[in-house]
């Protein structure tokens, strides 16, 4: 293996400046994936879909980022970071410019998998680039940043997205035109910008195999995970062949992962402690986060009778609590050089949280579903990023892509499989509130339940709207009960984590090498 610097280190100026480009790429990346949940409906009615086409315009996107999320990550440890961001930044572009002009629904789903791609290359690359400008012990300041872009793109999309399906002279096509000239500004910046040491390797091999059954096995369980309960039963014989399936091309995934020369996934690093408590934190975090947060907009849509706009509003105390706690917690980190204890206490607040969430109903405070969500927010700002820093700080710069995505891969997992999962509860719930309401009434229900799953409320009699809202206000709370036992998980994994102090180094060998320094040299080192 040859390695080559062809730039010098970059300053702290040059650094912020990349930085801009690079937060603007995560933002719109992240924003379309979320600007859709509130514009959704509008968006399948004027192209005349089905409730199950409803849901793969979500899970297209969710899909095709979380299976190549891996293989961007080992891309970034063999080619130049900036060439792959860029060439993200392009697939996402053109995935945007096409759902736009998407005629019917099928293409829409076709054109937001291919958005999907390059979304899963931004939020995996971005946190691999930042990783090669800054230290670990540096990283918790920018990181705040990092945190605050994802917290306005994760709340700020879909108060967006009502917006833009509110305003007449905008129309719901522009949710996927907005995010165009904002990625185009990203390039440029990062063209202008971003100067990164180029690394080159030789006999560099891919491995497509493991990439294939990656993607693979990933892909058919959440297939299963976005139609089970609705177009099969979960005992089932499409159940059993899909999730055998799946687990089948997992584990030869692994296979074949341990007898590669290039793993695109390292077991060896995946073994580790920390990455082995760092993943399944984030899994647990993602899983909660995600799959709870979800639910929010159609909480205040349809439980509270908010239009998509007023719905973003009030979710602004998940996005201030993420935004606030992200930087600041950053900052602590970047004074003290420890991770560990702010990890647990996020993941702490986070149950605290959801916990508080899931006594809520149709007729809750707003007040008290604001604190709820304050503290889901704090919870997350403090925890998710900084479960990627304490990964990135116990590996060697050649790996930090792999180590990165496979953090952010299961993240994303956790949070596909949250949002198909506790979707599918809520689902059962309210159509069996709805059932009792109605029985309660003595008005009989039809067989097989009530249809709730696409109800236009302002068709309905005033009587029957309060029955569906109460329904669906109800049934919320029970899914972040639900939220709040998985998110224990993640505390249960932060205090098994090993305490460990930042590294001042770009790369693990200089920190060694650091430590066995003389005093004098020490003091250089802490000075630069």
């Amino acid at each position: 293996m040859s390695q080559t610097q062809t730039e010098e280190p970059m300053t702290h100026r040059q650094v912020l400046e990349a930085l801009s480009g690079l937060l603007l790429a995560l933002f719109v990346a992240m924003v379309s994936s979320t600007i859709v949940s509130t514009a959704l409906p509008k968006i399948i009615g004027a192209l005349n879909g089905t409730q199950t086409q409803y849901t793969w315009v979500v899970t297209a996107t969710l899909l095709a980022a979380t299976a190549t999320t891996p293989i961007w990550g080992k891309l970034a440890d063999l080619y130049s970071k900036k060439v792959l961001v860029q060439v993200s930044i392009v697939i996402y572009v053109v995935g945007s410019i096409i759902s736009g002009l998407a005629q019917n629904t099928s293409e829409l789903i076709a054109a937001r998998a291919f958005q999907g791609i390059g979304v899963g290359g931004l939020q995996a690359l971005v946190q691999v680039v930042i990783a090669a400008m800054i230290p670990p012990r540096e990283r918790g300041r920018y990181n705040g940043y990092l945190g605050g872009v994802m917290a306005v793109a994760t709340v700020g999309g879909p108060l967006l997205g009502g917006v833009i399906v509110d305003t007449s002279w905008l129309g719901w096509r522009w949710c996927f035109f907005v995010g165009v000239p904002v990625a185009v500004i990203a390039l440029i910046v990062l063209q202008k910008t971003l100067h990164l040491a180029t690394v080159r390797r030789d006999n560099v091999k891919i491995d497509y195999l493991g990439a294939t059954l990656i993607a693979a096995g990933v892909s058919t369980l959440l297939i299963w995970v976005s139609f089970v309960d609705g177009s099969f039963a979960w005992a089932s014989w499409q159940t059993a062949v899909m999730v055998g399936a799946g687990l089948v091309l997992l584990a030869l995934a692994v296979w074949v992962e341990a007898r590669a020369a290039e793993p695109v996934v390292p077991l060896q690093i995946v073994r580790q402690r920390t990455t082995a408590l760092s993943i399944l934190a984030s899994l647990a975090v993602g899983m909660a986060m995600f799959g709870g947060a979800v639910f929010l907009g159609q909480y205040f849509q349809i439980g509270r009778g908010y239009t998509p706009t007023e719905a973003g509003l009030l979710t602004i105390p998940l996005m201030a609590g993420v935004l606030v706690s992200s930087i600041v917690v950053g900052r602590l980190i970047t004074s003290s050089g420890r991770i560990k204890p702010y990890i647990v206490a996020g993941t702490i607040i986070l149950v605290a949280g959801f916990a508080a969430l899931s006594t809520i109903d149709h007729e809750t405070s707003l007040v008290y579903v604001g604190g709820g969500m304050l503290l889901v927010g704090v919870g997350v700002g403090m925890s998710m990023q900084n479960l990627v820093l304490a990964v990135q700080n116990t590996v060697q710069l050649k790996d930090i892509g792999a180590a990165s995505s496979t953090v952010a891969f299961f993240r994303s997992l956790g949070g596909t499989i949250g949002v198909s999962v506790l979707g599918a509860v809520l689902a059962r719930r309210v159509t069996s509130n709805i059932n009792d309401a109605l029985a309660a009434q003595g008005i009989q229900v039809p067989a097989g339940g009530a249809k709730t799953s696409n109800l236009n409320l302002s068709a309905l009699p005033e009587a029957m709207q309060h029955i569906v809202r109460a329904a669906y206000g109800d049934a919320t709370g029970h899914i972040f009960l639900i939220s709040a036992g998985i998110a224990v998980v993640g505390v249960i994994a932060a205090l098994f984590m090993r305490p460990a102090m930042l590294r001042s180094t770009l790369d693990l060998s200089a920190a060694k090498g650091a430590e066995t320094a003389g005093p004098a040299d020490k003091k250089v080192g802490a000075a630069r």
